[in-house]
């Protein structure tokens, strides 16, 4: 571990906000990843106190750099490299409770159908195309 600091994409790996380096490299190349209010490249370094945005899929943490490590490790040492702000954690909580309100208003089917339901739903598609 490097004292001034460490390559974005290794830390982000430790912090196991993605799953392999590759993964980081691609969001930080895809303009996901901002350190301090700016676009950073994989190689950019990560101080202590650095804020790092992070846009994952409908999500978007806001992160302190709290301490740094080039070696992932157990789930809980890499919640110790970062502090979430409050307001990141609010507005991931009501964007996932957002998404549960809109799958639950959503009709889903029972299962597979059955021979009757497929023979009921290709007279129906026949009957339409004539």
């Amino acid at each position: 571990m490097a004292e001034e600091g460490v390559r974005l994409d290794k830390w982000l790996w430790a912090a196991r906000f993605f799953k392999t380096r590759r993964l980081a490299v691609e969001a930080i190349s895809g303009g996901k990843v901002h350190v301090d209010g700016v676009r950073a490249k994989p190689a950019k370094t990560v101080r202590v106190g650095s804020e790092v945005r992070i846009r994952k899929g409908p999500f978007e943490h806001c992160v302190f750099v709290r301490e740094l490590s080039e070696q992932r490790g157990p789930a809980a040492v890499a919640q110790t490299l970062y502090e979430e702000t409050a307001a990141s954690k609010e507005a991931v909580a009501s964007q996932r409770e957002q998404m549960k309100l809109q799958a639950a208003g959503q009709l889903r089917a029972a299962g597979k159908p059955n021979k009757r339901d497929r023979r009921n739903l290709q007279a129906f598609k026949k009957n339409r195309l004539e």
